[in-house]
């Protein structure tokens, strides 16, 4: 065995360990040098991202910026019952200065029948349109003619065309009359530019705004249409933000499911690099393509390899002599700090592993404020993986808040700070956000200054995350408030009908059955509490069953459950359109369906019929928006922000019944299905909610709590569904606030959370 050892030794002694650190050496820099041009590459396609981002952010402003002036003008004209050209150049004028890139005109269209054409060529020459022709197209059921027409860049098309001579504008129009929104057309030749020669047209698109009257019973007046030539537009957009570095390429997504390259924007190179980014654009969608040569872009060229290469060999070379000259040395000094650091080595490892495995964050600090340590608990809690030098620097730097989630935390009140100077502190309670922890985290943190024993002077902090304790703890103090208030009164009013029951049978006169009514009616009442507080808290903790669901099959089966006992007169007017098949939990969607449409057959003005749209549009790849859109009496801007939150009510003073919690229950089940749910206003009045899911052809994915395990996610569905089992056996009202699947379970409690009748008053009569 020694001479075993005696021959290693000597083998790997002078010349022999000299080569083998050449070898290393040469090796470690051509991976230097690897490392450094994949780090230019990667350089450039930062910035290939960030130019792809800069052309996206400026085609959307621009697009988003036509629909907003196109939508806020059209919305000026809704006022002007009686329009004239002056109206109509008035109206325009200012969009003359807005620098439309890429835009052609626009023009006010009215639709007509065959029948009506004399009667509107009379009508609009006697408002301004002098010598209108009006040209209708053959075989049109319905006419789109422009009576009054502005150049933006040219001068303004003849007056009188009818856009019903061309698919795509035409059918922009009637979405943009059906949906009450503005519309994008497919690509098509603008009719005013088809006479021109064949290379100087372009594909083009317009965009349509209705025009519909704010009252009680509208009478569409027709339309605003911008035409947009899409070479023009993408040239402007690209020649500003690419700065000579980015080709592009538009493309449009046509109902038939073509994507015709509606413009090209070119820049010298060959290029390497691409980035596609989907546009969403009104109602239609596009998609910008940009390329680059990544030898063109910051970052890509630079001598720091070459230098880096040569500057390697010769130190490598410099290395090797000296291990050549100091090998026999070296290799006994080796052996000795081996004997004498391997029980350190071993303590240090175990140190790690335990500092590793432990779940509550550890921070060590020295005693200028430098981190010695940060174990990877600490790094997750506190979501930035950087350490700042400067301890001035860690408010800013972490996001640290007081509880209240606005006051900076004082720097001196930090534990770690505090046990610096020698003082120990617990349970110090301080908010975590930045931009790895948006959401914020509510941390307690213990302090203690660090051992001498340690060699140094500097502190210890151990984080524990109480987010979840104090978000339980909020809830269960909400949910106590509401039951002493909310259901003390249905309370109160049973005792006094029954004691008013009481003492008519005492007197023996009077009709005990109206108060045993009123009792029954609050009974009801503190029931329908009950189940949606129970229904509240479900939605967060049942299990998802997600399937295949026929989306059109489920709003069909819950409006019939809403309008189905009315007369067929009575019925409102509900629209469901374009809905496809999604992937979700039956059930828990039906809730979502039920609540949203039962808003809008109850919020309503008084006297006025209901009006409903069930449409849905593309969302993100693999996901669909679901709009459901009233004329009911709309949403306060100033209750939009809170409309979601628990216990808020936008018409609590209006008459209207209600507990509070439906929109909130409805924004827990979908974004437990991995969605976003909003509301905004609806053009033609009344109010737009919206929401996504994943279509049916692509895996559901489910937001999965940052601080939770698998373990702890599975106590809590078992503890959920065994908390309704016990109410089942016992009896208990509130579970069909999750209305089953099917409609006909039969279930009372659930008939009476969704009762189709849309009523006004919160109490029973007295």
């Amino acid at each position: 065995m020694r001479i075993t050892l005696t021959l290693v030794r000597r083998w790997l002694s002078g010349p022999v360990l000299a080569v083998v650190v050449t070898l290393v050496g040469l090796i470690a820099t051509g991976l230097t040098v690897a490392g450094l041009r994949a780090a230019q590459r990667a350089s450039a396609e930062r910035v290939m991202d960030q130019r792809a981002a800069m052309a996206k952010a400026a085609v959307l402003a621009e697009t988003d910026r036509y629909r907003s002036l196109l939508a806020a003008t059209a919305g000026g004209l809704t006022t002007d019952s009686a329009m004239t050209w002056e109206d109509f150049d008035a109206a325009t004028a200012t969009l003359d200065g807005a620098g439309l890139k890429g835009v052609a005109s626009v023009a006010y269209v009215v639709p007509a029948t065959d029948a009506q054409v004399p009667a509107v060529r009379k009508l609009w020459r006697a408002r301004g349109s002098d010598g209108l022709v009006l040209r209708p197209v053959a075989g049109a059921a319905e006419h789109y003619f422009t009576i009054f027409t502005r150049g933006l860049r040219d001068d303004g098309s003849a007056a009188g065309l009818d856009l019903a001579g061309a698919a795509e504008p035409a059918e922009a129009l009637v979405d943009a009359r059906r949906m009450s929104t503005v519309t994008v057309s497919d690509t098509y030749v603008l009719l005013r530019d088809r006479h021109l020669p064949a290379d100087r047209q372009q594909h083009s698109f317009v965009f349509a705004a209705p025009i519909w009257p704010r009252t009680a019973d509208p009478a569409f007046r027709g339309w605003l249409v911008l035409g947009l030539r899409g070479q023009d537009f993408l040239s402007g957009v690209l020649s500003t933000v690419s700065q000579g570095q980015l080709d592009g390429e538009l493309l449009a997504s046509n109902d038939d499911g073509s994507r015709p390259a509606v413009a090209r924007y070119s820049v010298p190179g060959r290029p390497d690099l691409e980035r596609q980014s989907l546009l969403e654009v009104a109602t239609d969608e596009w998609t910008l393509i940009v390329r680059a040569d990544s030898r063109n872009l910051p970052g890509a060229r630079s001598s720091l390899p070459t230098t880096v290469l040569l500057g390697g060999i010769l130190l490598t070379l410099v290395v090797a002599g000296l291990v050549h000259v100091l090998a026999t040395a070296r290799a006994r000094a080796l052996a000795r700090v081996r004997t004498a650091t391997a029980e350190l080595r071993r303590q240090a490892g175990l140190l790690g592993a335990v500092m590793t495995s432990i779940g509550d964050g550890v921070g060590v600090i020295d005693e200028n404020g430098e981190f010695l340590l940060h174990n990877p608990a600490a790094r997750k809690l506190l979501g930035v993986p950087e350490e700042p030098g400067d301890p001035g620097d860690w408010q800013q730097h972490y996001g640290l808040y007081r509880p209240d989630g606005r006051t900076p935390f004082p720097q001196d009140e930090l534990p770690l700070i505090r046990a610096l100077a020698g003082e120990s502190s617990d349970g110090v309670e301080l908010l975590v956000r930045n931009p790895g922890r948006p959401e914020g985290i509510l941390l307690s943190v213990d302090g203690r200054p660090l051992d001498p024993s340690a060699g140094q002077r500097g502190a210890v902090a151990v984080f524990h995350d109480i987010t979840e304790l104090r978000r339980y703890e909020n809830d269960l103090a909400v949910f106590a408030g509401v039951v002493a208030h909310d259901l003390k009164a249905p309370l109160a009013r049973i005792r006094g009908h029954c004691e008013a029951v009481a003492e008519s049978l005492a007197d023996g006169d009077g009709d005990p059955q109206e108060w045993l009514t009123r009792a029954v009616l609050a009974v009801d009442r503190m029931g329908a509490m009950i189940d949606t507080l129970l229904a509240y808290t479900t939605a967060r903790d049942a299990p998802l069953a997600c399937v295949p669901v026929d989306l059109a099959d489920l709003v069909r089966d819950v409006v019939q459950d809403r309008v189905g006992h009315l007369p067929a007169g009575e019925r409102p007017d509900v629209l469901i359109a374009g809905l496809p098949m999604v992937a979700a939990d039956p059930a828990l969607l039906r809730h979502v369906l039920d609540n949203l449409i039962g808003n809008a057959l109850k919020y309503v003005r008084r006297g006025a019929a209901a009006r409903v749209e069930i449409t849905a549009s593309p969302a993100s790849a693999g996901w669909t928006r679901v709009t459901i859109a009233d004329r009911g009496i709309g949403i306060p801007d100033a209750d939009k922000p809170a409309v979601f939150e628990r216990f808020h009510r936008a018409h609590a003073g209006a008459g209207y019944a209600g507990t509070g919690l439906g929109l909130a229950i409805c924004k827990r089940i979908v974004e437990r299905h991995g969605g976003e749910i909003g509301v905004a206003d609806n053009p033609g009045g009344g109010t737009r909610f919206h929401f996504t899911l994943a279509l049916e052809e692509y895996a559901m994915k489910l937001k999965k709590s940052p601080v939770e395990d698998d373990d702890q996610t599975r106590a809590r569905l078992e503890r959920a569904l065994a908390e309704r089992a016990a109410m089942e056996r016992t009896a208990l009202p509130g579970l069909s606030a999750l209305p089953s699947a099917a409609p006909s379970a039969g279930d009372p409690a659930g008939t009476r959370l969704r009762s189709p009748v849309p009523h006004h008053h919160t109490e029973e009569p007295e």
